[in-house]
């Protein structure tokens, strides 16, 4: 008959407990939606990236960009060999002004650069340099 005296005490008990699991509920409910939202937001934002990153090496200027490279140097300077979309050239002699100049062309390029080997000889420069696209 313990439980009779106590019953208000109780149910008052069990509805603070059900408000407490609600809370708990709904709060990890409320986080799992924001850390989804910004998941999906960087999703879009790398898709976004990706769509861009491919247009740019669509570009059917590419090519032609390239060229630009072989006729940047005196012709006995470079050793040139386009496959496709694979191109390996091979520079000797550069001076420092002319190797910052090759540089900063390629660098400008929308290529994906499997190799760039720059060695110093003397004081002038050799530059080989893979690339694809």
């Amino acid at each position: 008959m313990n439980l009779k005296k106590h019953q208000n005490e109780l149910i008052a008990l069990l509805a603070l407990l059900l408000m407490l699991t609600a809370f708990f509920y709904k709060n990890a409910q409320v986080s799992s939606g924001a850390k989804q939202a910004g998941e999906l937001k960087q999703s879009v934002n790398a898709f976004k990236e990706i769509v861009a990153l491919k247009r740019v090496w669509a570009d059917k200027k590419i090519s032609k960009k390239l060229d630009k490279l072989k006729e940047l140097m005196p012709a006995s300077k470079v050793k040139w060999s386009k496959k496709g979309k694979k191109l390996t050239a091979t520079y000797t002699g550069l001076s420092a002004s002319e190797l910052n100049k090759l540089t900063t062309k390629i660098m400008n390029l929308a290529v994906q650069i499997q190799l760039l080997d720059i060695q110093k000889v003397g004081s002038s420069y050799n530059v080989e340099f893979k690339c694809k696209w």
